[in-house]
C-alpha cells in the first residue's frame, strides 16, 4: 500500500514538472514575440525552459514590457472620457502653435506625446526643494475648488506630515483633493497617514491597486510622475518628491539638487488631462468637478506637456532622447540622476558627439541607488572616446531630469536617461522653445557643470578588479533597475 502511494505521489510529481515545463514553453512563445531587445528575449527563453518554477512567476513580474489596461484620457474608449477630452482638446485648439517646420525634435516630440505645443503659458523654474515647496505649497493655501495631487514617493516625514496637514486643512475648507501616489515609491507611506487623508474627505488611491486583479501583477511599472494642479489655473511638475532629503536634510545625501516647474496658461490643461488619466485607471471614475477654462499668461510662453510611459506603441522617452541627439547641432545637455543608456539611445549620442556636437551628461558623484550609480561606469568606455562628456555633480546629490538642445529648446521633466524610464516607468516631461525660458535653464546648467568635474576614462581603468566586476554586474540588471 506504501509502495502504491509512494508511485502515484511520484508519477503526480512527474506530470507537475512536464506541465511546468509546457507551461514554460508557452511563456517562451510569448516571450519571443514580446520582448524587446534580444538579450533579453534569450534570457526569458533559457530561464523559462531550463527553471519554468521559478522564471514563470518572475516573468509575470518582470518580464511584459507593455502596461495592459491603461486608458488614455486623449485615447479614450470610456465615454465619459472621451467626451472630456475632446472637449478639452477644442479649448486648447484655439492656442495650438505649429512648431517649426525644420525643428523635426519638436515635432517629434508632439507626435510621441500626443498633446500640442500651446502659447499662452508661463514656466517658471524652481530650483531646489526650499524654493519648491514653498511655491508648491503656498498655491495650495490659496486653492478654492480642488487640487490634483500624483506623486511617485511620499514620505511621513517632516515636510510630509506638513503637506498631509495642509491638504487636510484644505479639505475642511470644502476644496476636494483626489491624492494618487505610486506604491512602490511610497511604500513606506503609513496607513495612519492615508488614514488620516480618507477621514477628512480627500480622496486617495495608489496607481497600482487597479480595480482588476491582474494589475497587480504589473509591479515593475511604476507611476514615476510627479504632479500636482491647483484649481485647473496653476500646475507644478518635475523632479521632487514629498520627503526631506528633497530639502537638503538627510544625512547620507546632504544637499540635494532639483529642478521643478511652476505652470500657468493653457498648458496647465494638458497636465491636468495627464493626471485625469492616471486616476481613471486607478479608479475608473472621472472626477466632474475639473476646471477646464483656459486662462493664458501674458508671459505667452509657447509650451508642450508630453507623457510617456509603457502604455505607449514605442517607447517614447528613449525615441525623444534619441531625435534631441539626433537633430542636435551645436550641443546636447542632459542632467539626469542616472546614466543607464539602452544601445539605440548611446549610438545617437555617440554619433552627435562625433559630429562635433557638446554632448553632456551630468550625473552624481553620489550615490542613492547603489546598482544603478555602478551601472553608469560601464558606459565611460562607450561614452568618454566618443567625445561624449560625463560630469559628475559633487555638489550634494543631483536628482533633477533637465535637457537643453543647441538654444532653441529645453525640458524639464520626471525622467531619466535610464532603461527604466525608457520602458517601465509612466514619466512626464514639459517641453519650450521659448527664448527667455532656455536661457533660465542654459544658465541653471552652466552654474551645475562649474560645480561637477569632468570624468575620465582613466577614474574607471584605475578602479580595483572588483569594483570592475560589480559595475558589470550591476549592467546586467539595468533592464530592471
Amino acid at each position: 500500500m506504501h509502495w502504491m502511494d509512494g508511485e502515484v505521489v511520484a508519477w503526480l510529481s512527474l506530470i507537475g514538472v512536464v506541465l511546468l515545463h509546457v507551461i514554460g514553453v508557452l511563456h517562451v512563445l510569448h516571450a519571443v514575440m514580446n520582448v524587446r531587445t534580444a538579450q533579453g528575449t534569450i534570457a526569458w527563453v533559457v530561464s523559462l525552459v531550463t527553471f519554468p518554477y521559478l522564471a514563470i512567476p518572475l516573468y509575470w513580474l518582470l518580464g511584459r514590457n507593455r502596461f495592459e489596461g491603461y486608458v488614455r484620457g486623449r485615447r479614450a474608449d470610456d465615454e465619459d472620457l472621451a467626451r472630456l477630452a475632446k472637449s478639452m482638446y477644442e479649448r486648447v485648439k484655439q492656442y495650438e502653435v505649429d512648431v517649426p517646420y525644420d525643428d523635426a525634435f519638436a515635432r517629434a516630440a508632439q507626435l510621441l506625446g500626443g498633446l500640442p505645443f500651446t502659447r499662452g503659458n508661463d514656466l517658471e523654474l524652481l530650483i531646489d526643494g526650499e524654493q519648491t515647496f514653498s511655491r508648491l505649497f503656498e498655491q495650495i493655501r490659496q486653492a478654492k475648488n480642488y487640487v490634483c495631487v500624483n506623486f511617485y514617493i511620499v514620505k511621513s516625514d517632516r515636510i510630509g506630515l506638513k503637506f498631509r496637514d495642509l491638504l487636510i486643512e484644505k479639505a475642511n475648507q470644502g476644496v476636494r483633493i483626489w491624492f494618487l501616489f505610486d506604491e512602490f515609491g511610497s511604500h513606506k507611506l503609513p496607513r495612519k497617514y492615508l488614514n488620516q487623508l480618507k477621514a477628512a474627505g480627500i480622496e486617495c488611491r495608489s496607481f497600482g491597486a487597479n480595480r482588476h486583479w491582474w494589475s497587480r501583477l504589473q509591479l515593475n511599472f511604476r507611476n514615476h510622475r510627479k504632479v500636482v494642479v491647483v484649481d485647473g489655473k496653476i500646475g507644478f511638475m518635475g523632479g521632487l518628491n514629498v520627503g526631506d532629503e528633497y530639502l537638503g536634510r538627510s544625512q547620507k545625501f546632504g544637499q540635494w539638487r532639483d529642478t521643478h516647474l511652476e505652470i500657468r496658461g493653457p498648458a496647465v490643461q494638458a497636465l491636468q488631462m495627464v493626471f485625469l488619466g492616471d486616476w481613471y485607471w486607478a479608479t475608473g471614475v472621472v472626477p466632474p468637478e475639473l476646471e477646464w477654462e483656459i486662462e493664458t499668461d501674458p508671459a505667452d510662453e509657447v509650451s508642450a506637456i508630453i507623457p510617456t510611459g509603457p502604455a505607449d506603441p514605442g517607447d517614447s522617452w528613449k525615441l525623444m532622447v534619441a531625435e534631441a541627439a539626433n537633430t542636435s547641432r551645436q550641443r546636447l545637455w542632459i542632467a539626469s540622476p542616472y546614466f543607464v543608456p539602452d544601445d539605440g539611445a548611446l549610438t545617437a549620442l555617440q554619433t552627435a558627439a562625433l559630429r562635433g556636437v557638446d554632448v553632456r551628461i551630468l550625473i552624481p558623484e553620489r550615490a542613492d541607488h547603489l546598482l544603478v550609480w555602478l551601472s553608469a561606469f560601464s558606459y565611460y568606455e562607450q561614452s568618454i572616446p566618443y567625445g561624449v562628456k560625463l560630469y559628475r555633480y559633487h555638489r550634494g546629490f543631483l536628482h533633477q531630469k533637465v535637457m537643453l538642445v543647441d538654444d532653441r529648446l529645453a525640458t524639464v521633466g520626471t525622467a531619466n536617461l535610464d532603461n527604466r524610464s525608457f520602458r517601465l516607468n509612466f514619466e512626464l516631461t514639459a517641453l519650450s522653445p521659448d527664448k527667455g525660458f532656455v536661457g533660465e535653464v542654459e544658465a541653471m546648467l552652466t552654474e551645475d557643470f562649474e560645480n561637477a568635474s569632468l570624468a575620465m576614462l582613466s577614474d574607471f581603468r584605475k578602479r580595483s578588479f572588483f569594483f570592475k566586476v560589480g559595475v558589470r554586474v550591476a549592467r546586467l540588471f539595468a533592464p530592471i533597475q
